[in-house]
């Protein structure tokens, strides 16, 4: 088996027999595994080594993994999962605004696990493919590789969205797409889907990619209530879970920050009580 075509993978946690443990059950399943210890050693990997996705623990010595992520996301998009025993919503916000994608607390089953590291990975390519075919290289760019156990094209629907936005996952809204730009516009913003750019008042904004894709999103479909679970459901291509609605609200919470004037009274993304998230 060539390695090199393998998606790469940086676990980092300072108990050995965890490290070992997910290395054992993600090499088994196609990825190339590297191990650290803490979170300075894990940045020292990141900055010589190119990853498709980092496992993060989030109590370690020398660095914990809230300030590892902080560090990596100065120079690196590469998709980040917290994996911890610290399970309260006060831990995965923390997580979240660090600049964490997702968040699996600790047990976790073997599946979930997979699940998550695949879902994170299939995003990340096809936002570096598709970077590549306009010659718009991220920090970590590099040839796009084939997921463990699916062909080529996967992750990339090409659904058209329907009127209520059903069937739409991450793909429709990743940076990159091969169409003629065209801004949605929203009060005081543009957004340029094919550049994966945001402007507010001319000014370039820096997202995550789960933020830019909500805003599409709700951006593309000004006015309809997006209710948390189908938010959750095409932004995450993953099936609604119980504690989904805190990851959407972190989400919602960080991309707010971000774009509206004042967060704790938006004009841009409204709650509707009861109901869901729309654009205005």
């Amino acid at each position: 088996m060539d390695t090199n075509n393998m998606p790469r993978i940086l676990m980092a946690d300072d108990n050995h027999e965890i490290r070992e443990v997910v290395n054992i059950l993600l090499s088994g399943e196609g990825y190339r595994v590297d191990e650290a210890a803490d979170g300075r050693e894990a940045l020292e990997k990141i900055r010589s080594n190119p990853y498709d996705l980092v496992i993060l623990d989030v109590m370690m010595p020398n660095m914990n993994g809230y300030q590892a992520c902080m560090e990596i996301r100065k120079s690196s998009n590469t998709p980040i999962l917290f994996l911890s025993a610290k399970s309260q919503v006060e831990d995965k916000t923390l997580g979240f605004s660090s600049g964490g994608d997702d968040y699996l607390p600790k047990p976790f089953s073997y599946q979930e696990l997979l699940s998550r590291v695949k879902a994170l990975i299939r995003r990340y390519q096809v936002y570096k493919g598709k970077d590549e075919a306009t010659g718009e290289h991220g920090p970590e760019a590099s040839p796009q590789q084939e997921m463990p156990g699916e062909g080529n094209g996967q992750g990339s629907s090409g659904i058209v969205p329907s009127a209520d936005g059903r069937g739409t996952g991450f793909g429709q809204y990743q940076r990159g797409r091969e169409e003629p730009e065209k801004a949605i516009l929203l009060p005081g913003i543009q957004i340029y889907e094919n550049q994966g750019r945001v402007l507010l008042e001319g000014e370039e904004v820096e997202l995550t990619d789960i933020e830019f894709s909500i805003l599409c999103l709700l951006g593309k479909h000004r006015g309809q209530i997006f209710p948390i679970q189908h938010l959750y459901e095409c932004i995450w291509e993953e099936e609604y879970y119980y504690g989904a609605s805190n990851t959407v609200m972190v989400h919602i919470r960080n991309l707010r920050g971000k774009i509206e004037k004042d967060p704790h009274n938006p004009k841009i993304i409204k709650n509707v009580w009861g109901k869901g998230y729309r654009c205005e």
